[in-house]
């Protein structure tokens, strides 16, 4: 094989068309377009001599040969941006860097959030791509590089993944500030016959963590409806007599605009860890980003 012959941008183009078996999927995570995408595969066919991905029912279904590359296609990736990286240094105040970060929109908004605020004054460069969760294609984004850290429950991490737990949440009602049951202090009975809200980041659920503690004490609250996001809480709140539990980091951040009250029973707490892919553990970058992500979240509470 003439290798001169051949753009690496083209085995990024492989490895993503390989993970997704479909070109539009393809084109959206490249951020091209369909037909370029469509070029480049012609192009990966006549340099490998195989037809790579035949046409199906949906998608597109992978050769044998297109198969036996896959993993090696994708560690001869994962080799050549660490030998990049670890031969650069990293200087935050001029780095024109992308950051790219897995996280629910509660951690976004409790991590996230506060380390866009510090690089805007503490590398002004540099820019953060926020995305939520996508289990099925973590490991293989964050081998690729597409992604770089992902900030998740221990559950949701993939053993493949160096993980270090950030911290360990609680949970906190929130109501508005003028709201009747703000007075005093929840009780069971009295948190039970509120109206509540929850977030179901699956969509329409109305069963949690919260319902589970309460049916081991006998009681059950009142659901009425079920948020995609937690984004949405506060201008619900401040709207009705809804109660939402939210993690308790996530209602501090709140409490300027809301009433923040501890619940009326203990809730199971939990942790979020941060992720990254063992290529990138000597990363400068890598050690610098994850360096100011455990320091925000020492001072999260």
């Amino acid at each position: 094989m003439d290798f001169s012959r051949l753009d690496l941008n083209l085995l990024r183009t492989l490895d993503v068309l390989l993970a997704e078996l479909n070109v539009t999927r393809a084109a959206q995570r490249l951020s091209l377009s369909q037909p370029a995408v469509s070029a480049q595969l012609k192009q990966l066919r006549e340099w490998f001599g195989d037809p790579l991905l035949l046409p199906a029912a949906r998608g597109m279904t992978p050769t044998a040969l297109a198969l036996s590359l896959q993993q090696p296609l994708r560690d001869v990736l994962a080799s050549l941006g660490s030998l990049v990286s670890s031969s650069q240094s990293f200087e935050p105040t001029t780095s024109q860097q992308t950051f790219h970060i897995v996280a629910t929109d509660a951690v976004h908004a409790t991590i996230s959030a506060p380390l866009a605020a510090y690089l805007q004054h503490q590398a002004p460069g540099v820019r953060l791509a926020l995305y939520t969760p996508q289990a099925e294609h973590l490991v293989e984004q964050l081998a690729s590089g597409e992604r770089d850290l992902a900030l998740i429950t221990p559950q949701a991490m993939p053993p493949l993944l160096r993980a270090q737990t950030l911290y360990t949440e609680t949970f906190l009602c929130v109501m508005r500030r003028d709201h009747p049951a703000a007075l005093n202090a929840l009780t069971l009975s009295q948190y039970c016959q509120l109206e509540h809200a929850m977030v179901s980041p699956s969509g329409g659920g109305f069963q949690g963590i919260v319902d589970e503690a309460l049916t081991r004490l006998g009681y059950q609250r009142q659901v009425k409806i079920s948020l995609p996001s937690f984004m949405v809480v506060p201008t619900l709140l401040e709207q009705s007599d809804y109660v939402a539990t939210v993690p308790a980091r996530l209602a501090l951040t709140w409490q300027h605009t809301l009433a923040v009250l501890p619940p009326p029973c203990e809730l199971t707490s939990f942790e979020i860890q941060l992720g990254w892919h063992p290529r990138q553990h000597a990363d400068p970058a890598q050690r610098w980003l994850r360096d100011q992500i455990k320091r925000i979240a020492q001072h999260s509470t």
